[in-house]
């Protein structure tokens, strides 16, 4: 794994250098989970915009909506609620099938 430097503000520096102590943690390790949660927040606000567009686009949300509807009913593939899959029950056992 290759390393290099990164100025960052003495500032930052101090913040980083007090969550790592106060989380037991390397700064090193610290600054790369802030760095992978800074991905997911702007992933998850670009879902978030395109949601946003898609609803503005009338037809198109529409669409969306008749789709989720059609896969919605396959979900249980023709049974009714009551004919699903039992609960599950931690410790029980399905028989096996024979071949």
């Amino acid at each position: 794994m290759g390393h290099t430097t990164v100025r960052i503000r003495e500032e930052t520096r101090e913040a980083l250098r007090a969550l790592a102590e106060s989380e037991g943690k390397s700064m090193q390790a610290v600054l790369e989970e802030a760095v992978e949660a800074l991905r997911r927040l702007r992933f998850l606000e670009r879902v978030n915009d395109a949601y946003a567009a898609l609803r503005r686009n009338g037809a198109a949300w529409d669409s969306l909506q008749t789709e989720r509807s059609d896969w919605d009913a396959s979900l249980l593939d023709g049974l009714s609620a009551q004919e699903g899959k039992p609960a599950y029950r931690p410790g029980s056992r399905r028989p096996r099938s024979r071949k």
